[in-house]
């Protein structure tokens, strides 16, 4: 589940996975599977990341499954989970490279989702993101994504981390802050590991993020052809394809 600015992942992606399946996999099975279960023409996924969301898509629907992803470190996850798959699941995913724009998808699916994307992509980005939805869904088709933040903290703040997880004699955790920087939200992950109570390890990467509130964003989907309608889950924002 990524979406690359400033970063390209090439930290994170060796972290991803160990910290942050577990957790995902539950966020994304309470977020889609109902509604992959109800597709009936194809699935879009905006920013694929390492596949955690790609899995639950294909394990919850029968339907052809579109999953983009342009930071190459995340798409290697990817496609090493994709290799595991069986035959019949492999045969319905497709990995698009590159940007959402240039994945050419057009009326290729009743779903879309777009899980930690909206609110890590630039404003410009982020309207290309809700052209390119509306385009690949088919009349009525709907688009899920989880929001961006609507602010900025006042000052920095230290978020819950992850892990620890232990991988043989190691230990691997990481601290999150957000700090506030012109307008942007940054999420520094700060990666450690230890052996034996020693730090042997320590890698570090931000992610910029950009506020915007529901009404900003209903109004440059509409725009764009798309409206917002009630989210099947609380957590989540909805924008639908009109079937006018």
């Amino acid at each position: 589940m990524s979406a690359p600015e400033e970063s390209d992942y090439a930290v994170s992606a060796e972290f991803y996975d160990l910290l942050q399946a577990e957790g995902d996999r539950r966020r994304a099975r309470r977020w889609f599977a109902d509604a992959a279960g109800r597709a009936r023409h194809g699935i879009v996924e905006f920013g694929a990341g390492t596949g955690l969301v790609t899995e639950v898509l294909l394990e919850s629907s029968g339907v052809p499954v579109h999953a983009v992803e342009p930071a190459p470190a995340m798409r290697t996850v990817l496609m090493s989970r994709a290799a595991a798959l069986g035959a019949d699941r492999r045969a319905r995913l497709t990995v698009h490279p590159g940007r959402a724009e240039d994945a050419g998808l057009v009326e290729a699916a009743d779903l879309a989702v777009a899980a930690n994307v909206v609110g890590c992509v630039e404003p410009a980005a982020r309207r290309a993101l809700w052209r390119t939805a509306a385009r690949a869904l088919v009349p009525g088709g709907v688009l899920l994504f989880d929001p961006p933040p609507t602010g900025l903290p006042d000052e920095a703040e230290t978020l819950t981390g992850l892990g620890p997880v232990r991988l043989g004699t190691d230990s691997y955790r990481a601290d999150i802050t957000r700090l506030p920087d012109r307008g942007l939200l940054r999420m520094v992950f700060d990666y450690r590991v230890e052996r034996a109570g020693r730090a042997v390890r320590h890698a570090r990467e931000e992610f910029p993020m950009w506020p915007a509130d529901p009404a900003a964003l209903a109004a440059e989907a509409a725009q764009a052809g798309l409206e917002f309608v009630a989210s099947p889950h609380p957590e989540l924002l909805a924008a639908r394809r009109p079937s006018g």
